[in-house]
């Protein structure tokens, strides 16, 4: 019984990394059609995880297309959150619109490029957002872990501020309209659901 279930598991790492595409295409149209929804915490209660203080300042719910992945494995943010997701919901969930807009990430930013607009720049920016995921355990590090660009993803959780006892700090966007520096959302995820997966 158990080399059989070796046996299956190894099927399974085999057909993640070698056969499961990078990219999944899920073909025009809004899959992502709600805006996501934030309530704010009117006394929130920390917690402490892996040495830092986590302070929920609003429960956050979000339906959305991954837009970019990308991980992380230096800096001390990573300690907290290896994975950030740009997603995109509205517009910005059709891939119709997606194939005029060149998407990428690196040194924790989201960064988009179009040669003519698709949609309305505010659209663009009010409508994707770079986010921070603090996995809440271990098996939803291994669902984000296993999100494909494309995929469709249910986030449900709460924006954070985490401290440090030697005075660092890391705290999450409160908007969705805001851009550039401090507009990233950090994100304590408890629940983790990929709607897309094959």
């Amino acid at each position: 019984m158990k080399k059989n279930i070796l046996i299956a598991l190894s099927i399974i790492s085999v057909w993640f990394i070698f056969i499961r595409e990078e990219h999944v295409n899920l073909g025009p149209g809004v899959l992502a059609p709600e805006t996501p929804v934030q309530v704010t915490i009117e006394s929130p209660e920390s917690f402490s995880f892996k040495d830092y203080t986590i302070t929920p300042i609003a429960t956050f719910n979000i339906k959305a297309k991954a837009l970019s992945i990308e991980s992380y494995h230096s800096g001390r943010e990573s300690d907290l959150s290896p994975v950030d997701f740009a997603l995109g919901w509205g517009n910005m969930s059709d891939e119709s619109i997606l194939a005029a807009i060149d998407i990428s990430q690196s040194n924790r930013w989201y960064r988009w490029h179009v040669e003519q607009f698709p949609i309305p720049r505010r659209d663009i920016e009010t409508h994707s957002a770079n986010m921070h995921l603090i996995p809440a355990n271990g098996y939803i590090e291994s669902m984000i872990d296993n999100t494909r660009t494309g995929d469709i993803v249910a986030i449900s959780g709460a924006l954070v501020k985490v401290d440090a006892q030697d005075g660092w700090q890391w705290s999450s966007s409160l908007t969705r309209t805001d851009t550039g520096n401090h507009a990233c959302e950090l994100v304590w995820v408890e629940q983790f659901e990929i709607l897309s997966m094959e």
